[in-house]
């Protein structure tokens, strides 16, 4: 099957929703994601990327977003009382059709919807589009720091390559060491079948924020 960047749609779950994110989502997206928390630990840049007025996260956003180079995806609720409510963001992107390569990054949730259902079905949905497109290896990384995404990542079955060293540059001027997983199509149906086990425990309680 030869590789080929998916046409940006809705991806809608049992939980959550994907749409393509827009620029006129960003304010919702920053209701969602505008806070110290989610900066702490790398996302934006880390701590100083962190940008409280929603007009500067825009304006931020419309360069940080991979609008050309990919399909960033606007994280809404469904169902229950978060139903179209925006949780977060992430994208699929950087695809390298004759290597069958895939990215999958700028993610970053509410954290009252951390440990939930969300990431694990955003990961179920972004990866089958990938697979199901002809890809064959999705990256996914993260700054070294960030002990919660790591282990996040190697939660919904993404195998650990290594240390990017002076990777990025973050928004203090320190550069950033990235740490590199991948789930591979060989292994899609064995971290599938985990991921779908995983959103099984939740029966059909819809996402909502945690206490």
């Amino acid at each position: 099957m030869t590789a080929t960047r998916p046409t940006p749609r809705i991806l809608t779950g049992r939980f959550i929703s994907l749409e393509p994110l827009t620029r006129d989502s960003l304010p919702e997206l920053h209701a969602a994601i505008g806070t110290p928390a989610v900066y702490a630990q790398g996302y934006g840049g880390g701590p100083s990327g962190y940008l409280p007025d929603v007009d500067d996260f825009v304006a931020w956003g419309e360069k940080y977003y991979p609008w050309f180079t990919g399909n960033p995806f606007l994280v809404r609720g469904k169902g229950g009382e978060l139903d179209g409510v925006a949780l977060g963001t992430s994208s699929l992107s950087d695809f390298d059709e004759k290597r069958e390569h895939a990215h999958i990054g700028w993610t970053a949730y509410d954290p009252r919807v951390w440990g939930t259902q969300v990431n694990a079905e955003a990961k179920l949905l972004m990866l089958g589009l990938a697979f199901d497109s002809g890809f064959g290896r999705v990256k996914i990384q993260t700054d070294i720091l960030n002990e919660r995404s790591r282990a996040a990542i190697a939660g919904i079955g993404g195998t650990f390559e290594g240390i990017v060293r002076r990777d990025i540059l973050r928004a203090d001027g320190t550069w950033r060491d990235t740490a590199l997983f991948s789930v591979l199509v060989e292994e899609w149906p064995d971290v599938r079948a985990g991921l779908e086990a995983r959103l099984a425990r939740w029966g059909d309680e819809a996402v909502r924020y945690r206490d």
